[in-house]
């Protein structure tokens, strides 16, 4: 259950409060964990894959505005605990995840104040991304976003090789499939990702940071910010 990392920086009260709730769940490619506007009754704890966050829009697309690994949680952060989802989860890729009632999740934050600061903490780098992501999608180039959300998933992937096909990356990034095809025929071109039918690899992992807007340095910074080691007492 450690390998993932929210769970593997609390201290041992706290692990004891979670961890006998806890169950293994396979996360499919493509499977939605919850939808916007049902209720969330599980707590998810990516141990390995990725799971987007989706913003939906009237016209029935949707955009990703967070990603989701073995770093974090999903499921508390989309609302009030046992509160309807505001955003739709869905895993990139095969993976899996330890789960926990919503219930007995929110009953551990009852007693344990530090439990809550952990979420607290873990919930303001969410909405560091959440809203870059946002100022990203509204300003910056298309190549420069394809190379930041690359990275972002790279990062979270634990291997070169990515499993996406142009419609899945059009979805996330709320574009036409022709123009990632376009893009991506430029990013391959200057050597930084490799494609395949349903597959990407990234080739060149610092001239794909290059190639990315600032917007992927700040959100890795915020991240390494907050996964600081817990201070030792004096």
């Amino acid at each position: 259950m450690r390998n993932n990392l929210w769970i593997a920086d609390l201290d041992v009260e706290d692990r004891a409060r979670i961890e006998p709730h806890l169950h293994l769940r396979d996360m499919a490619r493509g499977q939605v964990l919850f939808d916007a506007g049902a209720p969330v009754d599980q707590v998810w704890f990516p141990l390995k894959g990725v799971v987007s966050l989706m913003t939906l829009l009237p016209d029935d697309k949707a955009v990703e505005t967070a990603a989701i690994g073995r770093e974090g949680l999903v499921g508390v952060t989309c609302g009030p605990m046992n509160a309807r989802a505001v955003s739709r989860a869905v895993s990139q890729r095969e993976g899996l995840a330890a789960c926990c009632d919503a219930e007995a999740f929110g009953a551990a934050l009852e007693v344990s104040d530090s439990l809550r600061l952990a979420l607290s903490r873990y919930t303001e780098g969410l909405m560091a991304q959440v809203q870059q992501t946002a100022a990203c999608n509204a300003q910056h180039t298309l190549d420069e976003r394809l190379a930041r959300w690359l990275l972002t998933l790279h990062d979270r992937a634990e291997d070169d090789r990515l499993d996406l096909t142009q419609a899945d990356i059009a979805g996330m990034l709320g574009v036409r499939r022709a123009t990632v095809s376009e893009v991506g025929a430029v990013l391959e071109k200057r050597g930084l990702i490799e494609r395949g039918r349903g597959w990407l690899r990234v080739a060149d992992r610092e001239g794909l940071e290059a190639a990315s807007c600032g917007c992927y340095g700040l959100m890795r910074e915020v991240a390494r910010e907050l996964h600081l080691p817990r201070p030792q007492a004096a």
